[in-house]
C-alpha cells in the first residue's frame, strides 16, 4: 500500500517537473519573440527617426537596424510563433494557426521587404540621398495616388527606395499586428 501511494506521489511529482518545464520553456519562447519584436521595431524607429530628420543619419546605424529587421523576419518571424505558444498571456492570437498560411505569406512577405532594405543600407552613401527617399509619386501600397496599385507579386522590393521599403515593412507589421496580436493585461 505504501509502495503504491509512494509510486502515485511519484508520478504526481514528475508530470508536475514535466508541465512546470514546458510552462517555462513555453514562457521562454513568448519572451524571447517580445525581446525580438522591440529589437525590430527599435530599428525600424531608427531608420524612421533618419528619413524624418529627428534623428542624425548615420550610414552604419542605418545599415545596422536593417539588418536587425532583415535577421528577424521571414522565416524567424515564422519560427518565433509555434502553436504552443499562441494565446495569452502572450499577445499572439490563437487564430495565427487557423490563418497560418496568410501569417506566414505576411512573415515572408515583410522578410522580402527587409532583406532588400539591408541590402539597400550595405551600399548606403554617407548621407540620404534623393534615391533613397520615396518621392512624390509614390503612396504606400506602391503605387501612384492616381495610378493603379501594384500587387504585390507585381512589385519588385529591390527597385524601391529604401525609405518606401521600410513604410512597407511598417504597413505589413500593423497588418498582422491587426489581425494576429491581441492585447494583453
Amino acid at each position: 500500500m505504501r509502495l503504491a501511494a509512494a509510486v502515485t506521489v511519484l508520478s504526481l511529482a514528475c508530470v508536475s517537473v514535466v508541465l512546470a518545464a514546458a510552462h517555462s520553456g513555453r514562457d521562454a519562447v513568448i519572451e524571447a519573440r517580445q525581446a525580438s519584436m522591440k529589437e525590430m521595431a527599435a530599428a525600424a524607429k531608427t531608420i524612421a527617426g533618419m528619413f524624418d530628420g529627428k534623428q542624425a543619419y548615420d550610414a552604419a546605424a542605418f545599415k545596422a537596424a536593417a539588418e536587425t529587421i532583415r535577421a528577424r523576419t521571414g522565416p524567424a518571424l515564422i519560427a518565433e510563433f509555434p502553436s504552443a505558444t499562441l494565446g495569452a498571456p502572450s499577445g499572439a492570437k490563437p487564430d495565427i494557426d487557423s490563418a497560418r498560411a496568410e501569417f506566414e505569406g505576411l512573415a515572408r512577405h515583410i522578410g522580402t521587404l527587409a532583406s532588400a532594405l539591408a541590402s539597400d543600407a550595405e551600399r548606403a552613401p554617407p548621407r540620404i540621398t534623393d534615391d533613397m527617399r520615396m518621392g512624390s509619386g509614390l503612396a504606400m501600397g506602391g503605387g501612384s495616388l492616381l495610378g493603379k496599385r501594384p500587387s504585390l507579386a507585381e512589385a519588385d522590393p529591390t527597385k524601391l527606395p529604401a525609405e518606401h521599403l521600410l513604410h512597407l515593412i511598417l504597413q505589413d507589421c500593423s497588418s498582422c499586428h491587426s489581425k494576429f496580436r491581441q492585447r494583453t493585461m
